[in-house]
């Protein structure tokens, strides 16, 4: 993968990765987030796409506590000249307490936060540089999103339809969300309860969230299928010469 320009504006970005789940709907086996596509672990795919941003300069991994030393070793490899530095911290039980511990080891200069998907290993860099630049620009909150291609029904508990939505207004967010530190540290010691949405924690500060456009191939790997996807994706990089 291609790393992009560097960045103009002399603002530090630091990213956050909590990968310390399971991913049960995945099956039995390794976490998720080392579960290998392409030859590589997800999880090193992910941080491999976040360095290949130049605004990118720290990322912190919360990785599962009995597994900090491998997930270590396993992401050594990128770090030659890449220009940025990468943490390992232990995980929480919750995707919320991840992020947190993640975000308490940034270093204080960092005052743009990504917070990106571990299972979202195949984000092109210009989704990423499309999120930081929307956050130098003075959002507080920035998530990337594609449209919805399905008609959206919402139901009742037993199944019946309430309401058909207008899809041509409704987003599929994805990662990595963007952050002024500052707003997402408050969000989180405002919100301690377990989260899976970090912009949904600043939304309820009444804080705007901007929506940037995403990507189809920063899609969720979270069921086998996903895994087989992702194996394509690869694939079609590597014919067209694209470094992962």
């Amino acid at each position: 993968m291609t790393r992009s320009s560097p960045p103009e504006a002399v603002v530090t970005v630091g990213a956050v990765v909590p990968a310390a789940g399971r991913g049960e709907r995945l099956g039995p086996g390794e976490p998720k987030a080392l579960r290998e596509i392409g030859g590589a672990p997800l999880l090193v795919l992910a941080v491999g796409a976040l360095l290949s941003s130049a605004t990118v300069r720290h990322v912190v991994v919360a990785a599962p506590p009995d597994s900090v030393p491998q997930t270590r070793a396993l992401l050594a490899p990128l770090l030659g000249g890449r220009g940025a530095d990468v943490e390992v911290v232990p995980g929480g039980a919750t995707r919320t307490e991840s992020v947190a511990l993640a975000l308490a080891a940034l270093p204080p200069d960092v005052e743009v936060v990504l917070v990106h998907d571990a299972a979202r290993p195949l984000v092109p860099v210009a989704v990423i540089d499309r999120v930081v630049a929307a956050v130098r620009a003075g959002a507080d909150a920035v998530v990337p999103a594609v449209p919805i291609p399905d008609t959206v029904r919402q139901v009742d508990l037993t199944g019946r339809v309430e309401a058909t939505l207008d899809r041509e207004t409704l987003r599929a967010v994805q990662t990595p969300q963007g952050f002024a530190r500052a707003t997402l540290a408050k969000a989180y010691a405002d919100n301690p309860e377990p989260s899976t949405d970090d912009a949904g924690l600043v939304e309820r500060m009444g804080v705007p969230v901007v929506v940037v456009p995403g990507h189809e191939e920063a899609f969720k790997v979270t069921r086998p299928l996903d895994l087989q996807l992702a194996e394509t994706v690869i694939a079609r990089r590597r014919a067209r010469g694209e470094h992962l």
